[in-house]
């Protein structure tokens, strides 16, 4: 094992600057997956769930959901709830009873809602419940993207070491091209998420500033337009 004194923070931030592998970059149908931006993440203001991200976390996620709903292509919003019982929260319900234990989010509960600073369009776009931290397991994301021949995930949401990263582990293990916008994720803990940030753009995905992301967007729409003008 190698040790170092350095901060998971200091450690990610010395790949960016000299990345030893080349990013796998975007493919050519994109789906967008906001990861529970729930309003128990993401309401500070009234949860001690919930936590800080970068300060332009969503308005940078509400412009990737436009750039991508804007070329055609899916935008997904994942949420956690479960029954009122909470018995198909499985193990990850038996190891607290506080009334703030996740096993208590119902599927009316105000910590289920998806921020109102979230700009989803209800039309158009996919609500998706999940109950495990992965929004690949048991649910039918996997179906939904390849009916839409999707070939990139671009993830989005929280907690970076939890259902960002389960989520992103699952799309690179199903064949799918990763990207995470770095200013869209955001975790409770500042060492989990550098850490986990670090080990996804080693092993996983492409961690990348988001304006590059929504950059590439804008090119791959410029693209499709002229290879649909050519036809």
């Amino acid at each position: 094992m190698l040790r170092t004194d350095k901060t998971s923070k200091q450690i990610f931030e010395d790949w960016q600057a000299n990345p030893r592998l080349p990013q796998f970059g975007m493919g050519e149908r994109v789906c967008l997956l906001n990861v529970d931006f729930q309003r128990r993440y993401t309401d500070t203001a009234t949860f001690a769930s919930a936590y800080d991200g970068h300060p332009d976390q969503l308005t940078l996620t509400n412009r990737l959901s436009a750039a991508v709903r804007g070329m055609g292509m899916p935008v997904v919003w994942t949420y956690v709830a479960y029954m009122p019982d909470g018995r198909d929260c499985g193990l990850w319900g038996v190891r607290s009873k506080s009334p703030m234990a996740l096993q208590n989010v119902g599927h009316d509960s105000p910590q289920a809602e998806i921020d109102a600073r979230m700009e989803v369009d209800r039309e158009r776009d996919l609500i998706l419940h999940k109950r495990m931290a992965s929004a690949f397991f048991e649910t039918h994301l996997p179906s939904f993207l390849i009916f839409n021949r999707i070939d990139t995930l671009i993830v989005t949401g929280g907690a970076t070491s939890g259902c960002v990263r389960a989520t992103v582990v699952d799309a690179m293990s199903n064949g799918y091209r990763v990207i995470v916008p770095e200013e869209c994720v955001a975790d409770r803990e500042e060492g989990a998420h550098y850490a986990t940030l670090y080990d996804i753009a080693f092993k996983y995905g492409d961690v990348t500033p988001a304006a590059r992301v929504l950059d590439n967007l804008a090119k791959l729409s410029a693209r499709h337009g002229r290879n649909a003008d050519a036809a």
